[in-house]
């Protein structure tokens, strides 16, 4: 085969300063969506884990008339399975227990379980 000539090897600079600048659209496109993405998806692990403490509480008090207080983890109360980033702190006045969670991304956030009820955040 023959050498052809007068056709240049590679991409000329217009070509990849369209590629960089399509790049860089995506990228603004994309970016900010991930990050509401990932801030939903943080609280809605807090929220479940909220309600999962909750449903642990309330099955411990149904054998021991008794809730549990201070910080939980899993397996205390029996049943709780804590995700790895959140913490969870239980206050017990009589029969009345309330929530307060934490997320390891959220700092400065909470989220609290009062009758039923989960509140707080959002996540910034």
């Amino acid at each position: 085969m023959g050498k052809l000539v007068g056709k240049p090897a590679g991409f000329s600079l217009i070509e990849l300063l369209m590629v960089v600048a399509i790049v860089a659209l995506l990228a603004a496109i994309a970016i900010p969506q991930f990050i509401v993405y990932r801030k939903t998806g943080l609280e809605a692990q807090i929220k479940e884990d909220l309600r999962n403490a909750a449903a642990a509480q309330e099955s411990y008090f149904a054998d021991r008339q008794a809730y549990v207080n201070g910080p939980l983890s899993s397996g205390t109360p029996p049943g709780y399975n804590r995700s790895a980033p959140i913490t969870i702190t239980a206050a017990v006045s009589g029969n009345i227990f309330t929530l307060t969670a934490t997320h390891a991304s959220c700092s400065g956030v909470s989220w609290s379980f009062i009758n039923g009820q989960v509140a707080g955040g959002p996540c910034p």
